[in-house]
């Protein structure tokens, strides 16, 4: 069976960027899914895309509560939104 090189642009990345704290944060690359969240968020509105990202990253920051309170903000947010339309 030949073996093909993987050329995506993540395969190419050099790793000194996969761990750049502006570009690529632990906290948002470390998920064990191994998707980074922006993949995600990118799909969805402002406010639920926020609340996704805090729920996203919560166990993989210090303080999972306060993250927590984050996403149920946007969610309120979103909330509010919908019902004043």
């Amino acid at each position: 069976m030949p073996h093909f090189a993987d050329t995506s642009p993540i395969a190419q990345t050099p790793f000194s960027l996969w761990v750049d704290p502006v570009n690529r944060p632990a906290h948002y690359t470390d998920h064990p899914s191994g998707v980074e969240c922006i993949q995600i968020t990118e799909h969805m509105g402002f406010n639920l895309g926020n609340a996704v990202k805090y729920i996203w990253r919560c166990d993989l920051k210090k303080d999972a509560i306060e993250d927590l309170k984050k996403a149920i903000w946007y969610i309120n947010r979103e909330i509010q939104k919908r019902e004043s339309t």
